[in-house]
């Protein structure tokens, strides 16, 4: 009887232990004040930062969705691997959290190097740029499960945060100022209705489309954690699965309603070019981002150094609306 070994069902070890030396490396160009032991154990450990009074522990997890098809096929790992974080990330300071660190999940059918090295690469890039640390990850070889060249990824974020300042909503009152941060593009929701547009060939997207389709979601955090030195935060929400109408609202209550003004903001083409394929408008509002990737809402007095401060980290921002009586829901006027 032949010899059987791992290998031959398709799971290689050795590329795999091979490669944990340059996510070691990428991990490590992450690594902050309070991690403890390095990579390679079998968890990671960081300490809380010091001089907190009452830490309140704050965590999520999520994916790229089936815009991860898109950058498999046109081979861009590395923003699969800043999607996955950033969609993490920028959930996780919503309620004014620091980020602590993230860990990566990455699964393939046979191992490919130059991907998985991209997708991790993707991860400690936007780590760096949230300040929190690239703590450990899992890289599953799943020969059979996935087709070959397939993957699929997904992050997970901890942060944390005074618990007398966290941010939810409580404070909102109507008449406060809605300011709006630019988005790129699609970010990493409403890709089944892309894709499905793509297939049919009713979206034939410019080349400046594409790129709106196709860039990584933008990294919110370094604003959040600026503005929050600097301005009386009652609400935040990060647009994504929903869209602008399914997300602006969740934090202002159902006593509040988030008045939105359209036209205030800017409109990127990419979602003009799906609108025309036959996308009805409040469809496109409850489907994609629509401009608009981050929602802050302050005291009407307060907007400007919202403004000022996006600007800063090189984010365009506009006043797009209000709080006003009401039950919780988004209304868009001048549609």
């Amino acid at each position: 009887m032949s010899k059987r070994t791992y290998r031959d069902s398709g799971v290689d070890v050795e590329a795999a232990d091979a490669l944990t030396g340059e996510y070691k490396q990428m991990a490590l160009s992450t690594c902050q004040q309070g991690v403890l032991g390095g990579v390679g154990g079998f968890s990671g450990m960081i300490e809380l930062p010091q001089g907190l009074q009452s830490p309140v522990i704050t965590a999520c997890t999520d994916g790229v969705g089936t815009k991860l098809r898109l950058l498999i096929d046109r081979k861009l790992h590395e923003t699969a691997g800043m999607d996955a974080a950033a969609m993490c990330l920028n959930d996780l300071v919503t309620a004014g959290a620091r980020p602590l660190f993230m860990l990566d999940y990455l699964a393939t059918g046979a191992l490919d190097g130059a991907a998985a090295k991209g997708v991790v690469a993707g991860f400690a890039r936007y780590c760096q740029l949230a300040g929190g640390a690239l703590l450990g990850g899992e890289t599953a070889e799943m020969p059979g499960f996935y087709p070959p060249g397939d993957y699929d990824v997904a992050g997970f974020a901890v942060g944390v945060v005074e618990k007398e300042k966290i941010i939810d909503g409580r404070n909102c009152q109507p008449g406060d100022a809605v300011v709006g941060v630019a988005s790129n593009g699609v970010h990493s929701n409403g890709f089944s209705l892309v894709r499905a547009l793509l297939d049919d060939g009713s979206l034939q997207p410019t080349d400046r489309g594409w790129q709106q389709l196709l860039g990584p979601t933008l990294l919110y955090v370094p604003f959040v954690r600026a503005l929050l030195q600097q301005a009386n935060v009652s609400a935040m929400a990060h647009i994504t699965g929903g869209g602008l109408i399914g997300n602006a609202a969740r934090t202002v209550g159902d006593k509040l309603d988030v008045v939105l003004n359209w036209a205030s903001w800017d409109y990127p083409e990419i979602f003009a070019e799906i609108e025309k394929t036959g996308v009805e408008r409040r469809e496109m509002l409850s489907t994609f981002n629509c401009g608009l990737g981050y929602i802050v809402i302050v005291p009407r007095d307060e907007k400007g150094k919202v403004i000022d401060c996006a600007g800063a980290q090189g984010f365009k921002a506009w006043e797009v609306g209000s709080l006003a009586p009401g039950s919780g829901k988004v209304v868009v006027n001048g549609l």
